[in-house]
């Protein structure tokens, strides 16, 4: 399994479906768990983005139709960068 970092920002229909059901953001999370993503942690965040959140995938090609399936929507827009884990990068580099 590979760790993947989807940073997201609402867009205003977002907010407006958040600020009425704030448990939203869960449902979305058992989601993604259906299209094989698990959810390991995530935060809401100031500054430039609205979330962070770190997932676990089977592969890639698995977390960007998950992630297409959730943009599609328009309530969300998102960034996905694949973590590797910083011991595998420092043994690549030997």
């Amino acid at each position: 399994m590979s760790r993947y970092i989807i940073i997201s920002n609402l867009t205003d229909e977002g907010a407006k479906t958040l600020k009425k059901n704030a448990g939203r953001i869960k449902e979305v999370n058992s989601e993604l768990k259906s299209m094989g993503v698990n959810v390991i942690d995530q935060y809401a965040v100031l500054g430039n983005f609205d979330f962070v959140t770190i997932v676990e995938a089977e592969d890639d090609i698995m977390v960007m139709k998950a992630v297409i399936a959730i943009d599609s929507r328009g309530s969300i827009k998102t960034a996905t960068y694949k973590a590797i884990p910083i011991d595998e990068f420092i043994e690549s580099l030997k």
